[in-house]
């Protein structure tokens, strides 16, 4: 059986309509911003801070919506699932890399729809599950 760990994540975008990603110290994968809650934190409490702590972005718990809860393939950990709760950021954003952040990288989901293939580098929970629902709600480029 699989061990499996419970995560926040938060799909957040640029002015750009680009969708944010990370790359965490001592990985090769890149995904949402976003990681486990401390004890007695829910979900959307972990994702607010998570946001802030690396990328720098704050926004408040009541503010991100919900996107949905999705068991995914670990990108970083062997025979590991993961459980995350993702969350949308409304609005556009800036970012910048800080705490165990590596490199971030915006992901030009426009180009995507137009039938561009998806970096080889990204977490099977983008691959699987946000990329497509992303691309099933929301509209067209401008």
């Amino acid at each position: 059986m699989k061990a499996r760990i419970v995560v926040s994540a938060v799909c957040v975008f640029d002015d750009a309509g680009r969708l944010l990603t990370v790359r965490k110290r001592g990985t090769s994968m890149f995904m949402h911003p976003g990681g486990k809650p401390e004890p007695g934190e829910t979900a959307v409490q972990a994702a607010s801070r998570e946001l802030a702590e690396e990328v720098g972005i704050i926004v408040a718990p009541g503010d991100l919506e919900l996107m949905g809860v999705w068991i995914a393939d670990a990108a970083n950990e062997a025979a590991t699932d993961i459980e995350a709760t993702v969350f949308l950021a409304p609005g556009t954003w800036t970012a910048g890399p800080s705490a165990e952040i590596a490199e971030i990288r915006w992901l030009d989901l426009a180009a995507l729809a137009g039938g561009a293939p998806p970096p080889t580098d990204l977490a099977p929970l983008l691959t699987d599950y946000i990329l497509p629902e992303l691309a099933a709600s929301r509209p067209g480029p401008k």
